[in-house]
């Protein structure tokens, strides 16, 4: 199996009819209907310095990264601020290298299903490669796509170790777990079903980790 390979997703939309509720934090409206632009992501990463992610193993949170991913970090805040990432799981566990998800299907399908990891918030943008001096450490949280421009979405990934030897730099790194990583890895230690040939999704957890909720930190 090819590191690239492992990670790289068909993102496709997924809509909601939801109607557009303006939220408490500046430039977001919620549901999010496309990436923020450059003027919006400015407003919307003004003072966000950190994102607590709850899971039902435990909380880990993240320290982001928006002066140098500031378009993948934005996504991540409005879509976090409208809870799109609510109920949805971990739905790639592979020990020793990542944990993923973003998966909104994963709201209400648990395990392995047809079309696993194809799921996005109904809209792409295109991908920051990782700025100088960031490397694929372990920890570190950065956007999953199909390996092409414009695949980014609302899927994400955690390394379990360092990866700058196995993927290459078409990934954004928006941030770094710096509380809770023994709660990372105990999600990357959960028992899946293992590597599985197309088109049985692989290392899909056998129990569902699920996030409980996603809470932004400003300096404010």
């Amino acid at each position: 199996m090819k590191a690239v390979a492992t990670l790289a997703l068909l993102l496709v939309g997924c809509s909601t009819a939801a109607s557009p509720t303006p939220s408490l934090t500046t430039g977001i409206t919620c549901p999010v209907s496309a990436a923020p632009t450059s003027a919006q992501a400015t407003a919307i990463n003004a003072g966000v310095t950190s994102a607590m992610v709850a899971t039902n193993l435990g909380s880990f949170t993240i320290e982001l990264y928006p002066a140098v991913a500031p378009i993948a970090t934005a996504n991540f805040v409005a879509l976090a601020t409208c809870r799109f990432y609510d109920q949805i799981t971990f739905h790639r566990v592979v020990a020793g290298f990542v944990i993923q998800a973003g998966d909104p299907q994963t709201k209400t399908q648990r395990g392995a299903f047809d079309g696993l990891g194809t799921g996005g918030p109904g809209y792409q943008f295109s991908i920051e490669p990782p700025a100088d001096g960031y490397h694929y450490d372990a920890y570190v949280v950065a956007m999953a796509n199909a390996g092409a421009p414009d695949t980014n979405g609302s899927q994400f990934f955690i390394d379990l170790a360092g990866l700058d030897t196995q993927l290459a730099r078409s990934y954004t790194i928006f941030g770094k777990v710096v509380d809770g990583t023994g709660i990372v890895d105990a999600i990357g230690a959960v028992r899946t079903n293992g590597a599985q040939d197309p088109p049985t999704p692989s290392y899909v957890p056998i129990g569902p980790v699920i996030i409980s909720s996603v809470t932004i930190k400003t300096s404010s």
